[in-house]
């Protein structure tokens, strides 16, 4: 069982952080043999959902994500490595950083595949919003992306805002 107390303590952005890696096979490919797009976001999504689930430490729900571009192509073959970190909570949800690398390990070298911020939030079994734990961040790194959440979360409230507007 948790103990309460310890799921309010703020934590440190390096408690979130999270990398996982996938070959690119051809069930992941299109007929040119390139990675789908729809694949790197099903990864994006849950390499974000590992950090968050490792900074809330509750199950978590992929609330929105914001754009995606993606800047190399990535081929059947080629190692992706997807790393994830909580760059600032709210109340109840977080913003979470993936940033995406293609390696192509014959021919060593590494390759800025795409970023993304998604925002999760923490629930219970019911679906319900549970608080999330401050973030920490230690490093002039974290400490920026920290800030730049806030303004990315401002210009997410406002687009929303703009959106529903248009819908009267």
């Amino acid at each position: 069982m948790k103990d309460s107390e310890d799921l309010k303590m703020p934590r440190p952005v390096r408690d979130s952080q999270s990398e996982m890696a996938e070959i690119v096979l051809p069930n992941d490919a299109n007929p040119l043999g390139a990675l789908l797009g729809g694949r790197l976001m099903h990864w994006i999504d849950l390499a974000g959902a590992m950090a968050a689930h490792r900074h809330s430490r509750q199950y978590v729900v992929t609330a929105s994500i914001d754009h995606l571009d993606f800047w190399v192509p990535v081929h059947i073959g080629d190692l992706v490595i997807l790393r994830s970190s909580v760059n600032r909570v709210f109340h109840t949800s977080m913003e979470v950083g993936v940033k995406v690398w293609v390696e192509n390990y014959l021919l060593d070298n590494c390759q800025h595949v795409s970023s993304a911020y998604l925002t999760f939030v923490a629930v219970d079994a019911g679906g319900r919003h549970l608080p999330v734990p401050a973030v920490v961040p230690e490093s002039e790194e974290q400490q920026r992306r920290y800030e730049d959440a806030g303004r990315r979360r401002e210009n997410r409230r406002a687009e929303l805002e703009r959106r529903r507007n248009n819908l009267r």
